[in-house]
């Protein structure tokens, strides 16, 4: 008998991916028995057929060879439709699918990647995108587990064909491993900090020239695992001693510095479900009524013990992947700026706080116009003012925060960090996103020590 697929509440309307699937699984459960009669298919047998092929592959463990023979003996598109199911099931119903369907997910990653499956980048990047940040669970670390150990056990398949989803491990394990060196004494993530250090150092090592596509966010990540031993060496080879990394070209930090990181890559560290969620209160939500959408955001997902690192993520995302139209912009949906004020109050832990101000000044260090989105860092100097003068605290720490990265972040590039915050404050008003930084020179409510240091940085004021 076939395994339920989702856990459903019997107050909740059943899911209509999940019915699709079960009502096929139902309807050809007969044909799915060898032998199997193989004809040539129309488009909407195939369809169904596929559709049943992966309710049984997922709901029936015992018979998944047999299920996976008949979906090779069918198969037409290079498995593209079979891959493309498997996405959607695990981006729609992963939180709600039992525990023995979770376990057939891995199963069916890696027969995929066995078969050279069309769309196994996107399968292996939904998956990353289930690891929530800052949760300790055994079923998120078994999945965190699962997933690392595919990375290292598929690397010679995945660097020849599918070699930007190894950067999309780096940028997940890097952030992942930060959350997990936090918890300390904790004998269940030995194992997978293990797993992790060896990915990450590996591609690090082996692959630098890929390693770059990530751009100036995989110095960021790396920073905050200098305290480990493996990670202490390749920092200072990346800072002191470049020669050491595998590029076709002598490498100097001011590449990475230069290259902005696409935004797709913040994704990685924001569930689907985050990221709906999110993006409906930047949508459909007015300013002034989003109190009761931001309680309930929190008590989803930031309430358990550890959550609040999740911030960091979602600052990211907010800044960097999420880029609202002009007419979002100038309706009253609540902006940007706002969430990412309340996120940064939220805080409770000076560490947490401190890498959050990073994650949303961290474009302003090297912007440059001509590759950079001004989107990516007008919510800082928008929170920055329009905090004045009820939120003046506000004002006072992402001011004093970003003089403290200018002088202290990379003094051997001070020149770059100070060219690219003078640039972003020049194109921020030159773009109109503020008529002018009088509103910060001018505030009495600011610092005068403070004021003056502004002063005396940006050039005529």
């Amino acid at each position: 008998m076939a395994l339920k697929l989702i856990k459903l509440a019997s107050f909740k309307a059943e899911n209509p991916t999940e019915l699709s699937l079960r009502q096929a699984f139902e309807l050809l459960e007969p044909k799915l028995r060898p032998p199997f009669a193989l004809r040539l298919l129309n488009p909407e047998e195939y369809n169904l057929l596929i559709k049943a092929i992966l309710y049984g592959v997922l709901c029936e463990p015992h018979l998944a060879k047999t299920h996976f023979k008949h979906l090779h003996a069918i198969v037409s598109d290079g498995y593209g439709l079979f891959v493309s199911s498997v996405v959607q099931v695990v981006n729609e119903l992963y939180v709600n699918l039992v525990e023995p369907v979770k376990f057939q997910l891995i199963s069916v990653a890696i027969e995929m990647i066995d078969v050279q499956a069309v769309g196994v980048h996107g399968l292996l990047v939904c998956l990353l995108r289930q690891i929530v940040g800052g949760d300790f669970s055994d079923g998120n670390l078994w999945l965190c587990f699962e997933l690392v150990s595919i990375f290292l056990s598929k690397w010679n398949y995945l660097l020849e064909v599918e070699p930007m989803i190894l950067t999309s491990g780096l940028y997940s394990f890097l952030r992942l491993l930060a959350d997990h060196c936090r918890l300390s004494s904790n004998p269940k993530l030995e194992a997978l900090k293990d797993l992790e250090i060896e990915f990450c150092v590996r591609l690090l090592r082996e692959q630098f020239s890929l390693c770059l596509k990530i751009g100036r966010d995989l110095v960021r990540l790396l920073q905050d695992l200098v305290h480990l031993p493996e990670f202490r060496a390749i920092w200072k080879g990346l800072v002191l001693n470049q020669g050491e990394f595998k590029t076709p070209a002598l490498f100097d930090i001011s590449q990475l510095y230069y290259t902005a990181t696409p935004g797709w890559y913040a994704l990685l560290r924001i569930t689907p479900e985050m990221e709906t969620q999110l993006r409906f209160l930047l949508s459909y939500v007015n300013l002034g009524s989003q109190k009761l959408y931001q309680v309930w955001f929190a008590k989803k997902f930031l309430s358990e013990p550890h959550r609040e690192t999740l911030i960091i993520d979602i600052v990211r995302f907010i800044c960097c992947a999420h880029h609202p139209p002009n007419e979002i912009i100038q309706s009253d949906v609540i902006p940007r700026w706002a969430v990412i004020g309340w996120l940064l109050k939220s805080c409770t832990r000076s560490s947490v706080s401190a890498s959050v101000k990073l994650a949303l000044l961290y474009d302003w260090l090297f912007f440059d116009e001509s590759v950079d989105s001004v989107m990516n860092i007008e919510p800082a100097l928008l929170l920055m003012a329009y905090s004045i003068p009820r939120y003046i605290d506000v004002t006072h720490t992402l001011l004093e925060f970003l003089f403290l990265l200018v002088d202290n972040y990379d003094v051997n590039h001070h020149d770059i960090i100070v060219k690219g915050v003078l640039s972003s404050f020049s194109v921020l008003v030159k773009k109109g996103v503020i008529r002018s930084l009088d509103v910060l020179t001018c505030c009495d409510s600011l610092s005068p020590i403070l004021r003056k240091r502004l002063g005396s940085f940006l050039p005529g004021k």
